[in-house]
């Protein structure tokens, strides 16, 4: 059994704009390969990650505490302490969690770590490619950047 205990771990924070990330990484710490996990805390008034979604990875969370709004396939729904959502790998499982409440919101977020991986970001129609380490892995990357959709060059340009 590998085990950790999340009030033995330090915070993460992520920022820049309206998110507003606190992160502690409990799948990396405890060893885990195949699952990543992560326990999340989103202040007042601020979201998560970009609108986005992932084509090889599921992802899911759970509310720990609070409430707030999950942007999910184009709408939008309330979440409050207890609910499960699952997002599938593929355009209808994107999604970005905002926390639209007075207080904190914590969750917990599940994802499999399938590599490679392309995650897509619809409202800025753009693109990120993983290979080496998935999404949220940690691992030295092959490849990894982020591409604008449009950007598109044909199979044979440049080809000597």
């Amino acid at each position: 059994m590998r085990r950790v205990n999340a009030d033995d771990m330090e915070w993460t924070t992520i920022t820049n704009d309206d998110t507003e990330i606190k992160r502690k990484h409990l799948g990396e710490a405890a060893g885990g390969d195949q699952l990543g996990c992560s326990l999340y805390e989103l202040p007042a008034g601020k979201r998560s990650w970009p609108y986005h979604y992932h084509t090889a990875n599921e992802e899911a969370i759970f509310v720990v505490s609070g409430e707030g709004t999950v942007r999910c396939d184009g709408e939008e729904a309330a979440i409050s302490e207890g609910d499960f959502l699952d997002f599938p790998a593929d355009a209808s499982g994107a999604h970005r969690v905002i926390n639209d409440s007075d207080g904190p919101l914590r969750y917990l977020a599940v994802s499999t770590m399938t590599e490679p991986d392309v995650t897509v970001y619809p409202d800025s129609e753009k693109f990120g490619v993983y290979v080496g380490s998935p999404p949220g892995g940690r691992e030295e990357r092959d490849l990894e950047g982020y591409y604008e959709r449009d950007a598109n060059v044909d199979y044979w340009q440049d080809e000597s």
